[in-house]
């Protein structure tokens, strides 16, 4: 059993904080993102499913652009080139199958 409050929080990039969980197929991550945070344009073979808890994040995923919202989620395909950015500050939970483990 993990508590939240006992994991430390891993860097992704400048205003992007991220706690994870790593199971044998798939890492969790609870993420706080600062407004106006950039996750530059990336992609990995990991599937991701990004849950808004709180917050609004705009995210390109391939060719389209989305408006996430509190209580919105979106599935990645595997090497689908994504980014996003943070309007105001968020709350996010990531999935990702199968485990990051460079997020380790």
């Amino acid at each position: 059993m993990q508590h939240l409050n006992e994991i430390q929080p891993k860097q992704i990039a400048s205003g992007i904080l991220g706690k994870y969980i790593h199971g044998a197929g798939a890492t969790l991550g609870y993420v706080y993102i600062k407004a106006g945070s950039i996750l530059p344009p990336h992609h990995h073979v990991h599937e991701q499913i990004t849950f808004i808890v709180e917050g609004e994040l705009e995210m390109k995923i391939g060719d389209q652009t989305y408006l996430l919202t509190e209580g919105t989620a979106h599935v990645i395909p595997s090497n689908m080139p994504h980014s996003a950015t943070a309007l105001i500050d968020c709350i996010v939970i990531d999935v990702f199958s199968p485990t990051r483990e460079d997020y380790k």
